[in-house]
């Protein structure tokens, strides 16, 4: 018995006892925030995946019935993947391979936040902030597979830089080829991860120069060396020479009590710690290793160039996700970075110059672009972890045992997990009854009546963006859909694509089309719908009943649109002397 109870106290056994405990309750609350619904995005996953295994990559798109588009897979592999999930198991298995691939993303945080930050208690409670944080972000979609990528890519980074190994080199260039493959579109994100080290390189090595005067010390010995050539006994030259001799060696003296002082400073810095890596050189050449993985993909330059051109479109600007941060809209966003700023203000507390370019970098990013809300809480959960980390290690004076004791008792750990596991009903019991796809948000019964009701082969029917994607799944030709970059000009210039096209289809269709800034404007009313659908020849119109353009069809419109279909989220028109017949049965 007295074995027993000395097990149970021995810090060993409480510390694995904790892990192991934090483990299953990470698990249980990925689990609780990954949606039982669908977003668009699997749908064509799936049917992209589909023609992949079919026909390869053939860079063109066999979804919409606009004419001329080409599509650059730029998740290719990911699609792949999910397709034959899907073949295997249906929408049971993409859930259940959604929660497994959530739940990895979670234990692989805690994992590295515990090892990076030297703390297996606070790791854990940074890790369940970033994943609540994080919750509208875990879904099936290929960001879910980068985001744990992206955490192993730091870990990697972290530990190349201790120790030179090659197997973290081989980690990093791996990840690289990994995510050029699943999700070219933030393949170049990968680097961002990288500056913030390299920069911190640098900017000590130019502090040296400063310093320590080097360029001065460098110019001294060229023009010593310079007027040694020319001296021969040239008394003046050689007293020219003598005078900058010692010039260089009143520096160097100097500098010796300079690099004594700056050493106890660099010990205990007043906030910021700089540090002059050797290995970071290396890591400069394994990031050279890992941008040519962009060239190791069946899709060309597609990975350098693919950002760059929706940046350079309007999607960008249109898409809720990739709009500014409104922090008001976010107030635990807010929250995190009152966190920060408090701990970098009011405490003691010390940051690594890189973490703390890393921090600003990401916040920059944030504020620029929503989505990277989830990067943000991804790796800056780290970062937190190390600042909370070092408080409590001054304020314990640097025995943090009294701080794990604490919360590896038998009680706290106990309370720990009743709170855990209600924060993760909570987030589970509201979501519990979903379906895998909802009619509120999926024409399900209106793709029904279209595939036993019109002619698909003449039919082009004017559809919304947020269920093409559905609708395509069917089997139903779109107008557009999810895939944002395939209907925009920076991608589809149809002018240069009309090679192959036969010349009556090409002659019904408008070669200088935005195809998404027209749906865009067609959505807000910036422009009269009819005009839209008759520049596309567009025969019927699918809408949700709570749109602009159904409100306006059905008060202002509706002698030249007849309603043909209609249930509690979507109604179906057919346009009244649209120019292709239809055949209705």
């Amino acid at each position: 018995m007295s074995k027993i109870f000395t097990l149970v106290n021995n810090e060993t056994f409480k510390k694995y006892a904790f892990i192991s405990i934090a483990v299953v309750l990470i698990a249980i609350f990925c689990f609780s925030i990954t949606p039982v619904s669908f977003q668009n995005d699997v749908f064509y996953n799936i049917k992209v995946g589909e023609i992949i295994s079919k026909n390869g990559i053939d860079n063109q798109d066999h979804f919409s019935w606009n004419v001329g588009l080409s599509y650059t897979y730029p998740h290719w592999l990911y699609d792949l993947i999910v397709y034959f999930i899907y073949s295997i198991s249906n929408f049971d298995g993409l859930y259940v391979v959604t929660c497994i691939l959530s739940c990895f993303l979670g234990i692989t945080l805690y994992a590295v936040s515990s090892k990076l930050s030297k703390n297996y208690i606070v790791s854990f409670i940074t890790t369940i902030g970033a994943l609540y944080l994080m919750r509208a972000y875990i879904t099936a979609r290929a960001q879910l597979v980068t985001f744990i990528l992206f955490i192993l890519a730091i870990y990697c980074i972290e530990e190349f830089l201790k120790n030179r190994t090659l197997r973290h080199a081989a980690g990093l260039i791996l990840i690289s080829l990994l995510i050029a493959n699943l999700h070219c579109a933030v393949w170049l994100f990968l680097f961002v991860l990288f500056l913030p080290y390299i920069a911190e390189y640098f900017v000590a090595i130019i502090a040296d120069i400063l310093i320590y005067k080097k360029t001065s010390i460098l110019f001294l010995k060229l023009k010593i060396k310079k007027l040694d050539k020319k001296s021969k006994n040239n008394k003046k030259i050689q007293e020219k020479i003598e005078a900058l001799k010692n010039k260089v060696n009143d520096i160097e003296n100097a500098n010796i009590k300079i690099k004594i002082r700056r050493d106890k400073d660099l010990d205990s810095p007043y906030k910021i710690r700089i540090t002059r890596n050797k290995n970071t050189k290396w890591l400069i050449v394994v990031l050279i290793i890992c941008i040519l993985m962009g060239f190791v993909t069946p899709l060309g330059t597609t990975p350098f160039t693919y950002l760059a051109k929706t940046l350079q479109g309007n999607t960008t600007k249109n898409i809720n996700e990739h709009l500014p941060l409104t922090l008001y809209q976010n107030r635990d966003i807010l929250i995190a970075i009152a966190i920060f700023l408090s701990l970098l203000i009011f405490t003691k507390v010390k940051i690594k110059l890189s973490d703390l370019a890393m921090l600003t970098g990401l916040t920059f990013l944030m504020l620029a672009s929503a989505r990277q809300c989830s990067m943000f809480a991804l790796i800056c959960s780290i970062i937190l972890a190390k600042l909370l980390v070092e408080i409590i290690n001054t304020n314990f004076k640097g025995n943090i045992n009294g701080f794990n004791n604490f919360f590896t008792d038998a009680k706290t750990i106990f309370l720990i997990t009743i709170l855990s596991l209600l924060l993760s009903y909570y987030q589970y019991d509201g979501k519990k009854d979903d379906a895998f796809v909802t009619e509120s948000e999926y024409p399900i019964q209106a793709c029904d009546y279209i595939l036993n009701n019109i002619d698909l082969t003449k039919a082009k029917i004017f559809n919304e963006y947020n269920y093409g994607s559905y609708m395509l799944f069917r089997g139903i030709p779109v107008f557009i859909d999810s895939r944002a970059d395939l209907y925009s000009p920076e991608f589809n210039n149809l002018n240069n694509n009309i090679v192959g096209i036969d010349k009556d289809v090409l002659s019904t269709f408008n070669l200088d089309s935005d195809i998404f800034m027209d749906f865009i404007k067609t959505q807000n009313i910036d422009v009269y719908y009819g005009e839209i659908f008759e520049k596309y020849n567009a025969t019927h119109v699918i809408l949700y009943n709570n749109s602009k353009v159904k409100l306006l069809i059905d008060n202002a419109d509706n002698d030249k649109y007849k309603m043909i279909y209609s249930d509690d989220y979507f109604s179906i028109y057919e346009i009244i002397n649209s120019t292709v017949e239809q055949e209705v049965n």
